[in-house]
Order: structure tokens, then sequence, then C-alpha cells
């Protein structure tokens, strides 16, 4: 037969590059196959491993006909699969580096250390230097992964100008049950924020579900079609136009506690990406600073609870608000702790 002897070509998905992202169309041919599989074949980065499509996937860096879906979702024909962050893993300078950072416990398989403000946590195009994996790296160096993972250990993130209590996995294993424990929600994580305006309660639970904001990828927004996310919260000191609050994370999504105050009308002070010029005298960046962390350790199975006092640069500002307004405070931050594991608090969600 004429041709027969001709090497076939392998069948390929349509893809369009976009301005900050790839857009790729499910042919018929791959009707079926699970995310994770289609991207590593179809996604137009061959260098990528599954396992890294799975955590961008995860991250909502890549959306199922604009919505975030899950790695063994199976696509359909017709389907719009849009990649929203396609960086290539970067190579991890091999000098030391002293960024600085405290460490508040460690033992054989985890670090919990204090991150100062204005510290990116892990590299990315364009900001390979000067973060926390880089002091990590140059503290601990048994860390760092041959196959270049810009993430070693590490198991959640706080924003650059957030401070406060993180977690770092000192092995593959230590890291795989700390992430598991994040996942399962067995873990404890509150944070310190000071918001916009006053509350007619001191207690309630936002529960609006979080995706992020179409018309703004580097954004995310409360929306209907995102995923679940509630922050309780306590009312701690108050200055009149400024509220101290404590919140506790029940789920993890990405600046949740930002978003989640935003969207009901308390903006965290300094926030200049959910709310330009709410911010107070004296402050610098957002007013977020995570210190609580409950969670048991690998090594061990022992619980363990590690508390970080605020900054100077945040007390300072409260200082100067208690001295404004005469605060009314309802305790010390950290005084009133409901039992672990209370999920759905009665008054006022909101």
């Amino acid at each position: 037969m004429p041709g027969a002897d001709r090497p076939r070509t392998p069948l390929r998905a349509v893809t369009r590059d976009l301005p900050d992202a790839r857009l790729v169309l499910v042919p018929s041919f791959a009707a079926g196959d699970r995310l994770d599989g289609f991207l590593q074949r179809h996604g137009g980065d061959p260098a990528r491993s599954r396992a890294e499509w799975q955590r961008l996937i995860g991250e909502e860096a890549v959306l199922l006909n604009r919505r975030p879906t899950k790695p063994s979702q199976r696509v359909a024909s017709g389907d719009q699969v849009l990649i929203v962050e396609i960086s290539r893993k970067l190579e991890l300078p091999a000098s030391e580096e002293n960024v600085p950072f405290a460490v508040v416990f460690e033992d054989p398989a985890m670090i919990v250390l204090d991150k100062p403000p204005g510290v990116v946590v892990h590299p990315a195009p364009g900001n390979q230097g000067g973060t926390l994996v880089n002091g990590l790296l140059a503290r601990y160096p048994e860390l760092r992964d041959e196959q270049g993972d810009l993430r070693p250990g590490i198991v959640h993130r706080l924003d650059k100008d957030t401070s406060g209590l993180m977690v770092v996995g000192r092995t593959l294993s230590a890291t795989a049950d700390l992430q598991r424990q994040m996942q399962s929600r067995s873990t404890e994580k509150r944070y310190l924020l000071l918001v916009r305006g006053n509350f007619g309660e001191d207690e309630a639970l936002i529960d609006r579900p979080i995706a992020r904001d179409p018309r703004n990828r580097q954004r995310m927004a409360v929306r209907v079609e995102g995923r679940a996310a509630q922050t309780h919260f306590w009312v701690r000191e108050r200055f009149g136009d400024w509220t101290l609050v404590e919140a506790q994370l029940l789920t993890g999504r990405t600046h949740q506690l930002r978003v989640h105050f935003a969207s009901i009308g308390h903006p965290v002070a300094g926030d200049s990406t959910y709310s330009r010029g709410t911010t107070v005298a004296g402050l610098s960046r957002q007013f977020v600073h995570s210190y609580v962390l409950r969670l048991r350790s690998p090594h061990d199975q022992r619980e363990l609870t590690f508390t970080a006092s605020l900054p100077p640069d945040l007390e300072a500002v409260l200082e100067r608000l208690r001295r404004r307004a005469g605060a009314t405070r309802n305790a010390e931050p950290g005084t009133r702790n409901p039992e672990p594991g209370t999920r759905n608090p009665e008054p006022g969600t909101r």
C-alpha cells in the first residue's frame, strides 16, 4: 500500500499560548484520560513530571473549563485546560545565603521556624535568591533535592509580608506525614490580624468558597464555583476604626485570610492587593502574623504546640492605636482557646 512504511506522527492536542497562560483543548482521542496524565503528554512541557502537574493542579494553577479540579479528574472531548502557571524548575544557587529566620524547634523529622516579614518562601522565575529555602539549604544542606525541587521540605507557605510560624520537613517521609496532617485538618494554625472597622460580634465563622479571580490571575476571590473555605475568628482588641482579631484556618486556600476579611468589609490593614489604601500609621506591610501552630511530630508522634510573639513592627502599631483610642480588650491573644477540633462555631456565621 502506498505510504505503508511512512512513520506515523504521534497525535497531539491543540494548544494556544496566551499572554500569561496556555490553553490546551482536549481532543477526542484523549477523552477519558486522567488530567495529570493528559498534561504530562500534552501540556507542552515534556520535562515536567506527573507529580509536578499534580502540584500545580492542587495549587489551582491548572483549571479545567475554568474551574479548580483534581489530578484524577477524567477529561472529555472539547474540555478546555487552562495552565496559568507554567514555570520550570530552576537551579538553586549553590552558594550559602544568610537569610534570617529563627528556629523555634527542631528534631530529626522537622524544623519549626519563625519567618520574618519580607522573605519569600521559595524561589521562582526572576527570584532565585534570598528566599527562605535558600536560607534553609545554607543551614541544613541535607535538605537539598538533587532533582532540583524548589520547595524541599516545604509543607505550607506564608506570604512574603506575613511573619510567624512555619514547619519544614527534614526527610521525604516526614514531609509527606506533615502534608497528610495538613490535608486531614488535624493541625491547628492561628493568626493575628489587624482589620478595618468594628464587629458587632465577638466571634464568628466566615464560610465562603475561594477561587482565582478571573479578571486577575494573581488574585483570589470569593466565588460560588470556588473551593470550600472556612475561617473562624475571635475579636481580641477594639480600636474604634480598627480591630485586632485572632483567626483559625479551618481550610488552607491561597490568601484565604486576606480574601475572607476583605469579602465581609473588613480588609486587612496594609494589604495592597485586596484593599489599597487600607493602612494605619507606622505600618509598612500587611498585618498578618502566624502565631500558633499545633501539630504532631513525625519523629515520635508527640503533639506539640508552638507560639510566636508579634514582631516589633506590628507590636508598635498596636501600641500607637492603644494610646490613640483607649482600646477595650476582650482577652490577651491566645488566652481564649476553644478545644481543638471545634470546627463549626454557632455564633455569627457569615
